[in-house]
């Protein structure tokens, strides 16, 4: 058997495509576009600035938008910064709506409005572990000004219905913020067709590089917010800063990959995934958490009637025991405390996502290792 280990990890990040390597080191050395974008009054300024451009439209593409309507970041979570932190400076005062489900990217920064006066409303999923129409309409106030909730939550795979949500948003004049970074190249998005003023993005969840992202910013929501990082006025005045060419190069080659590949992908995964749950799920006392139909193909959390023994395992396969923005705190998942498990049943709960390298051989390994390494209950004399 094959001992190199196994990448059941996606979720935290994905491995950079070759195609997307390539076109990014013809970004860098003297040979390639090394200028400054901003620099167009020469050819090697106007060269690298028609290259970022050229991803701005591919990212577009992708997501059914304008490529002028959007903005470089270093990623989603500096999105997810500007998104709510510009909403809300701008505005001076006012009530936010989001969950307890969400990325600490949102969370820690809804925490730091509430400590400059704004009021949050944090939604609890329902039975299914999803965040509901209904929920939003149950919190609303008059003074509510931003919604921010997220596609694809990071640690279930699960998905929110920010289309219906998107409508009684708009209906009522606040403003909408979805965190996609877990969705591009897994979800169909046509911006053109939904109510969302705010969308954020990151190329390293999508095959593309770490410290490039995205935001989007629609019409509803031009002006709306104010520069969280001065100094040049670029990107329309919303985040100064050079423009790191062979980064967005490598967001755009990404995204246009995954546009390409996205249906067939998720065909491909979707019996990848139900190998894998049917052989995991064979340990008695297995349990899927979250809604089991409305979800992406790719992300799985399970718990298990007893723990597993994740120093022997996670040598040979890589997934995680708590989602990559909580690993720095030795604390149970807000995600699944958030549904209602137990600080017990957190800790006996675990993330496996695969990608575009996953085989059915991985999978089928995968499950081996898996049952091979679910410690042991101690002796009743112990």
């Amino acid at each position: 058997m094959d001992a190199s280990p196994l990448y059941f990890d996606y979720a935290a990040t994905t491995p950079v495509d070759d195609v997307v390597i390539e076109a990014m080191l013809g970004c860098l050395g003297r040979q390639g576009l090394f200028g400054n974008p901003a620099s167009k009054g020469h050819v090697f300024g106007s060269d690298a600035h028609h290259a970022v451009e050229q991803a701005r439209q591919q990212v577009a593409e992708l997501v059914g938008t304008q490529p002028q309507q959007l903005i470089w970041t270093s990623g989603a979570t500096e999105s997810n910064n500007l998104a709510l932190l510009g909403v809300a400076h701008r505005r001076g005062k006012g009530h936010l709506i989001t969950s307890c489900l969400e990325h600490r990217a949102v969370l820690d920064t809804a925490a730091q409005l509430e400590a400059e006066g704004f009021a949050v409303t944090y939604l609890t999923p329902n039975e299914h572990g999803l965040i509901t129409p209904e929920a939003v309409a149950q919190a609303w106030r008059d003074d509510t000004c931003l919604v921010s909730l997220m596609l694809v939550n990071n640690e279930l795979g699960t998905l929110t219905d920010i289309a219906r949500i998107g409508t009684q948003v708009r209906a009522r004049g606040a403003l909408f913020h979805v965190d996609a970074a877990q969705a591009t190249g897994k979800v169909a998005i046509d911006l053109a067709r939904l109510d969302v003023d705010l969308m954020s993005f990151s190329a390293h969840k999508t095959y593309g590089p770490k410290g490039i992202g995205a935001l989007y910013v629609g019409l509803h929501a031009e002006g709306a917010l104010q520069a969280q990082i001065h100094g040049g006025g670029h990107e329309q005045g919303l985040r100064s800063g050079t423009l790191a060419t062979h980064q967005i190069v490598g967001m755009g080659t990404a995204f246009a990959l995954a546009g390409q590949a996205m249906v067939r992908e998720n065909e491909r995964l979707t019996l990848l995934r139900e190998r894998f749950l049917a052989g995991v799920q064979s340990l008695p006392g297995t349990r899927l958490n979250g809604c089991g139909r409305q979800r992406i193909p790719h992300t799985l959390n399970l718990t298990f009637a007893t723990p597993l023994d994740t120093a022997g395992l996670q040598r040979q396969l890589a997934f995680s025991t708590t989602s990559a923005c909580s690993s720095a705190k030795a604390a149970p998942s807000h995600v699944l405390l958030g549904l209602g498990l137990t600080a017990d049943q957190a800790a006996r709960s675990y993330r496996f996502s695969l990608g575009r390298y996953t085989t059915e051989q991985d999978v089928d390994r995968a499950i081996a290792l898996i049952h091979a390494h679910q410690a042991k209950p101690a002796p009743f004399w112990a």
